[in-house]
């Protein structure tokens, strides 16, 4: 019996196959599937998964390039009573065998140019089946699997999916997140985009990005279509705006970086983009001339900057009424719909949330540090509200460093950096040496045709910010390095950087 109301993620996928059968739930390129197909590719899978043994609350892993595949192994993963895993198929081999390790995964959803690489790790060497490839269980075989819904019984505080934080340093840490809290962040999204199955929703993140959640568990809430933009046009912004057109996407929600260089790349001007009402963007901030631009293209769109980390998604947000006038930083916005925020004594921020997530998987001393208690959320971000209510992002916690004897907060160099309006993008880091010394710097990419003396820089900087706080040295990049969901990758930065003798 499907609940009229989802009470888990994947009966979504049950009450969108009764309704509307026939609408398209998923699609990507040439290759779709409608909701009675995927219905019936979720419980084959699931009874696959089932017969092989697996157990409720297994987490079972996906280790895929973004396809349609991707989004039957989540719904198919969760309708057994499991946990899905996903991880990134860039992932270097030491990331891969941790995360494969930290959560005993022994079953994983791949592909045949991956199996490799799996093999080559000592836990993924000893998996127990690998779904997808054909030298073991082909999804032909997973075909010939009972099409009925499993003979599982699963619980809305049931894990539903562990993410890992992205980046390509440090020991990854997986936040889990129950079929409850999934359903909060999809329900957001469902009702501050008034979702509709008329939708189709832009999915331009790979699946271990937390905003590819809101892309697949609140278009099908709402019933809608998920178009899944191919690995090759994300890189490419004129071949994402003819996809944009071309697929009729009314909702997009993506990184500043994509949209920045949709704006700037992506020929706007000759695509017809009327059918796009929805522009959310987040994970990073959004440099103001850059929206600008973007929201004069696209003047028939709602902008919004959507705050939240992975742990508690949406949490704050603020709908953009008008294109910003200057560079002043754009405020997170004010709090979502069932949530409360505070600030705590050291002008971090607390959410409580719907979305906010059960924990860290096996780390119970970050948990002892970031939960309140259940639902309730540390971020480590620091805020101030302003007269109206809405807040300012001021930085990370963790990105304040003491340089020289002063603390300074890196987020703040950066911003003063990327105020120039010859700079597309700025990144500042703090290097320390063998003595334990510790120096800021920073790197800058120009905008295209742009030209400007590191000494035009560094006044512009002096004129913003403290003496001590103007980095040591300053790198001109033709790129940034950055991670697989398009946010810079500062630990490489970093690593490339020689501190001063």
């Amino acid at each position: 019996m499907v609940a009229l109301q989802p009470q888990l993620v994947h009966d979504a996928v049950y009450r969108g196959a009764k309704g509307s059968p026939d609408h398209v739930a998923v699609v990507m390129g040439e290759r779709q599937l409608t909701y009675a197909q995927l219905r019936t590719a979720t419980n084959q899978l699931a009874n696959t998964l089932i017969e092989l043994g697996s157990e409720p609350g297994d987490r079972v892993g996906i280790f895929l390039h973004k396809s349609v595949e991707t989004v039957v192994a989540a719904y198919g993963i969760m309708a057994a009573g499991c946990a899905f895993v996903p991880i990134d198929p860039l992932s270097p081999a030491d990331r891969l065998e941790s995360i494969l390790a930290d959560c005993n995964i022994d079953i994983v959803v791949s592909e045949d140019r991956l199996v490799e690489r799996l093999n080559e790790t000592p836990h993924g060497a000893g998996l127990r089946a690998v779904i997808g490839p054909s030298a073991h269980i082909t999804w032909d075989q997973v075909g010939t699997r009972s099409v009925d819904d499993p003979d599982r019984v699963v619980d809305p505080d049931d894990l539903a999916y562990l993410m890992y934080t992205s980046g390509s340093t440090g020991v990854p840490k997986g936040m889990m997140h129950s079929h409850r809290t999934s359903l909060g962040f999809g329900q957001w999204g469902v009702d501050y985009c008034t979702l509709a199955p008329t939708d189709r929703v832009a999915s331009h993140g790979p699946l271990h990005f937390d905003i590819s959640i809101f892309d697949i568990f609140s278009t099908g809430l709402a019933g809608a279509t998920v178009v899944l933009v191919p690995e090759p046009v994300t890189k490419f912004p004129a071949s994402f705006s003819k996809l944009l057109e071309e697929q009729r996407v009314t909702v997009l929600f993506t990184v500043p970086f994509a949209l920045a260089q949709l704006s700037l790349n992506g020929g706007l001007d000759q695509r017809d983009l009327q059918r796009l009402r929805w522009v959310l963007f987040g994970g990073e901030s959004f440099t103001p001339r850059h929206l600008r631009s973007l929201m004069e293209a696209l003047p028939h769109a709602q902008f919004a900057n959507v705050y939240g980390p992975a742990e508690a998604p949406a949490c704050v947000c603020h709908l953009m009424d008008e294109p910003p006038t200057d560079d002043t930083p754009i405020p997170i916005g004010s709090v979502s719909a069932n949530t409360t925020a505070t600030i705590d004594s050291d002008g971090g921020l607390v959410i409580e949330a719907p979305s906010v997530m059960l924990g860290y998987w096996q780390r119970p001393e970050l948990n002892a540090t970031s939960l309140v208690r259940p639902g309730v959320f540390r971020t480590g971000d620091l805020v101030r509200q302003r007269p109206d209510g809405l807040y300012d992002f001021l930085g990370r916690s963790d990105r304040m460093v003491k340089a020289r004897g002063f603390r300074i907060e890196l987020d703040e160099v950066e911003a003063a950096l990327g105020a120039h309006p010859a700079v597309a993008e700025a990144a500042a880091f703090a290097v320390t040496d063998a003595d334990g010394v510790t120096t800021v710097h920073a790197a800058y990419v120009l905008d295209t045709e742009a030209s400007i003396g590191e000494g035009d820089l560094r006044s512009h900087m002096a004129a913003r910010l403290p003496s001590y706080a103007v980095p040591v040295t300053l790198r001109a990049e033709a790129a940034f390095p950055r991670t697989t969901s398009d946010k810079i990758d500062r630990p490489a930065l970093s690593a490339a950087t020689n501190p001063p003798t």
